[in-house]
Formats: structure tokens, sequence, C-alpha cells
């Protein structure tokens, strides 16, 4: 056969299966058509473009530059890295000296109570030195770091965790150590000087951090974010973090029981405590958490109770990352959760945290206490009493 023959043969079979293609096609279409016409007609409620509102709050109007600042789309719009763009702002995102804009964008802004005019007017601020360090307390790799929110006065209650739930342990593969989170408490503030009795206190135990900015309530969203920076530098190998206040009685125990459990996936993005959801600022001007409208509008993402909350090192090092990308929030515990969602993630409400405490019936009988983590609260005796009663080897409960 020659060769043209051969192509034309070819050619004909390549048309044949064209053709078949074709008609299963068309009748795989006609069939769908079919089918869908059968059905009712969804169509959409709205644009499917939705138009930018722009936020009154101030703190939302702030988040949204930042998020500006960090959108990779924007920058390369700009012909600029993320990196470049936030350099050329850089002053303004981290500058410590006072907002000189803060009073005329924040609407009312000269009748707020000043604690919102200190914390607003230095939003942007988070260079403060660590005053008292403890460069080699994560020498060996800790399998929990237990981090404790104090303040320099609360010598009582530090004590008694040390005497109690916050033990340091060095058991095989098991090391458990502690820090405690304490800020500066000027004499302004209607504090005695207590820098002596402080300096001999770290000296002795070891386990002060003690940074330079003033210890007040809205500032313990500061200490977060320099407690995590800290993490990040010197204790970045900590496998799990507990973080609680000084006035919680914690089941260590329980906790570690509980760690030791966890499957390799399951660790990695733990986040745990008494989760809160469908919360929003409070209006009421007398309440600690109080937040104007002016401030903050819309919901607040699940979020953890400051009393305390348990996750992993791993995660401790991505919130570290993205709480650049947060704008910091007068209210700590809420900041993490809007850095959780920042992260797709959401903490996970765990029945052994008790942040709200116990059946007062219960308090007093130490077989409640047995498979619970965390209650709060609870004063430095208390704390003694309850742990030196759950280490009774005859305990049965």
């Amino acid at each position: 056969m020659s060769v043209g023959r051969k192509r034309l043969k070819l050619l004909g079979i390549l048309m044949m299966v064209n053709f078949f293609i074709y008609v299963i096609v068309e009748v795989s279409k006609s069939s769908s058509q079919e089918k869908r016409s059968s059905r009712h007609v969804i169509l959409p409620g709205g644009k499917f473009w939705k138009k930018y509102t722009p936020h009154k709050a101030y703190w939302n109007k702030q988040q949204h530059k930042l998020e500006h600042l960090y959108n990779p789309v924007l920058a390369l719009l700009s012909n600029m890295t993320v990196e470049e763009r936030l350099s050329s702002n850089g002053s303004f995102w981290s500058s410590c000296d006072p907002d000189p804009y803060v009073a005329s964008e924040l609407a009312g802004f000269e009748n707020l109570p000043d604690r919102f005019k200190d914390f607003f007017s230095y939003l942007r601020c988070r260079n403060y030195s660590l005053l008292v360090d403890q460069p080699h307390k994560c020498k060996h790799k800790p399998f929990l770091l237990l981090a404790i929110k104090s303040l320099t006065p609360h010598f009582d209650r530090r004590q008694a965790i040390r005497e109690s739930w916050g033990k340091e342990i060095k058991s095989g593969d098991i090391t458990v150590v502690r820090v405690f989170l304490l800020g500066q408490t000027p004499p302004e503030d209607n504090y005695p000087d207590l820098s002596a009795m402080l300096k001999f206190e770290s000296e002795s135990h070891q386990d002060i951090l003690l940074w330079n900015y003033r210890d007040t309530f809205f500032n313990l969203t500061l200490k977060e974010v320099l407690f995590l920076k800290w993490v990040s530098n010197t204790c970045p190998d900590a496998q799990f973090i507990f973080k609680g206040d000084d006035d919680v009685f914690v089941n260590t125990h329980q906790i570690l029981d509980y760690l030791k459990s966890l499957t390799k996936e399951k660790a990695k993005d733990l986040f745990i405590g008494d989760v809160i959801k469908d919360a929003g600022p409070h209006r009421e001007k007398n309440v600690k958490y109080y937040i104007p409208e002016s401030i903050y509008e819309g919901s607040y993402p699940p979020y953890a109770g400051g009393g305390g909350f348990l996750y992993s090192g791993d995660l401790a090092l991505r919130l570290t990352n993205i709480s650049d990308q947060v704008l910091l929030y007068p209210i700590d515990d809420v900041y993490i959760g809007m850095c959780l969602q920042k992260l797709g993630l959401a903490p996970e409400k765990h029945k052994g945290f008790k942040t709200f405490d116990i059946d007062e019936k219960q308090r007093s009988n130490i077989c409640s206490y047995t498979n619970l983590m965390l209650v709060h609260s609870r004063k430095p005796q208390e704390m003694i009493k309850i742990w030196t009663d759950l280490q009774d080897p005859h305990l049965n409960c």
C-alpha cells in the first residue's frame, strides 16, 4: 500500500473517532440539561461583588490599614515585596512615640477614660526591653512550659505556685519549667517600690521575666505578644505551653497525662481552654471589659478565657509571626482569638477548664479536682491544700 493511501486511511479513522466523541458529548450534554430543567433555577440573592463599606470604629479602621500593608496582591501591583512595603511604613507601625493623630481619628477621644487614651496613644509600640531574663530556662528542651501572668506585689501567689502545681520537674524525658511574666508597676499607679524584693526573688528562683512596660489590665495583650517573642527567641523547642493567671489552680499531672495521649497530628494545632463563642464587646461603662462603639464594631472570634489555656509550642511560633499582622486589642484573650482566626484556627473547648469555677458544694471535695485541668480562682493557701491532698497516695475517688 502506498504512503498516500496509508495516510488517507489513517485520516479516515481519526475522523470517525472524532465523530463518535462528538456524539457522546452531545448526548451527555442533552441528558444533563434535561435533568436540570426538571429542577428549580436558583437565582443569586445578591451581587457577586460586594462593595467595601468603610469601618467607623477606630480599631477596625487601623486593622484594615495594617492588612492593606500585608496584602501580597497590592505588593505585587506596587512592584514591592511585602517586606519593602512594611519597611517604608515601619516608623508608623512600630513607633513608641505618642500617636499624634489618634485624638482626631478616634471619635470622642477626649471623653474616653484614661486607660483608653493611654492604650491607643501607644498602640503601635511593641519594642519593650527585657529587664530580667532567664536565657537558660529552656536549655533542656521542655515538654511543658508553665507561663504565669503575675504582678510584682503578688509574692504570695508566686510562692504558692512554686510549692504546688508550678513545681519544675525533670523526670525521664519529661521536663516541666516555669516562668512568671511581669511588667513594671510604677509609683504613679500607687504601687510601692518593691524592686529590691523582686531582685532577690528572681536571684533565688530564676523564674522571673520582667519587661519595662507599664503593667496594666489593657497591657495584658502586650504581655501576650512579648511572651510569644520570648518563646520564639529563647524557648522555641518547648513542646507545649500552659499560660494562665496567678490566681488559678492547675492540676499539672492531669495536663501531662492528657498531653502524653495526643497524636502528633492533634498536638500540632493544639489550643484548648474554656472557649467563649458568639460574644461581642461589652457596652456597659461600669463593666471591666467595656469597649465603646467608637473603638470596635462587630463580634469577637471564638476565644479561650484568659484564666488559662494550653497550646502547642509549634502553634506558639506561628502565633508569634501572625501577631505582627493583628493590631493590639485591649482584651488579651480576645486578641489571641483574633490571631488564631488569622491562622484559620479556632480554640477547642475542653471540659477540664473551669474558669468560672465549679459548684460551691463541690469545692471542698478533693475528688472534684482529679479530672480537672484548671479552676479559677483560688487563694494561695487553697492552692497548696488542694495540691497536697491530690498527692495523697491513699486518695480514693
